[in-house]
């Protein structure tokens, strides 16, 4: 029974969720046959899922090293989730099934506060600095991309703030057109773009780069440099 007079007590209240930002890498399993299909159409099964596995370890290892973000590997098929090639201290889910822009809307839409970008593990060259300056352009825009010089994108991202977008709806993926398409959607939307990047798709893509793919600190930089990246 309450007492007269006695306001009734009131639970206490939760603290909203912080906004964090998260960096979703898409990975495939790194089995022979299922990575870098066209690559290997050039050089080889075996050589292609050597490039894939140790690119994606030194892309992982490079990128989840730093605390401005948190790095979640969305994997592909689903049951890859628990494959022991993964790091233990990223956090993993299932990419789902659906071709890449309903895996890639499925990754934005994490039940994560904060702003979302999106990238995959082949892009041999990409940095933390590339990623920091991804979540700054999310300050002022509501999407960035990265640019690939074959007219895709290596890099979505989006504030998810009011509420999420469309941001892959009518976009003719692996093909000259999918970052066109993709804007194509978001006509009145303050859009940023970071640095044009590449992924490695043929013998001679794989040439320029396969004395550092493998890299966990690319040539050009030292450990302090890395370090000062992460803070940024």
């Amino acid at each position: 029974m309450r007492l007269p007079g006695r306001l009734p007590r009131e639970a206490p209240r939760r603290g909203a969720a912080p906004f964090r930002c998260r960096l979703v890498v898409m990975a495939k399993v790194p089995q022979a046959g299922r990575v870098k299909t066209r690559l290997a159409g050039e050089i080889g099964a075996v050589r292609a899922t050597w490039f894939y596995r140790h690119t994606a370890a030194a892309v992982l290892a490079r990128l989840s090293a730093c605390r401005s973000w948190q790095t979640v590997l969305a994997v592909a098929p689903d049951a890859g989730v628990a494959h022991p090639f993964w790091p233990r201290n990223i956090m993993r889910v299932p990419q789902g099934g659906g071709d890449i822009g309903e895996r890639m809307r499925r990754a934005m839409r994490l039940k994560l506060r904060g702003p979302v970008v999106v990238i995959g593990t082949d892009i041999p060259a990409v940095r933390p600095s590339h990623i920091a300056a991804a979540f700054r352009a999310l300050g002022g825009s509501d999407a960035v991309f990265g640019p690939a010089a074959d007219g895709g994108y290596w890099l979505a991202g989006q504030r998810r703030r009011p509420r999420d977008l469309e941001l892959f709806g009518h976009v003719r993926w692996s093909s000259p057109h999918a970052l066109s398409d993709t804007l194509r959607g978001l006509r009145g939307r303050r859009i940023a773009t970071v640095a044009t990047l590449s992924d490695v798709d043929n013998a001679d893509e794989l040439r320029k780069v396969v004395a550092w793919c493998g890299r966990r600190v690319l040539p050009v930089q030292a450990g302090k440099q890395l370090a000062r990246e992460c803070s940024e």
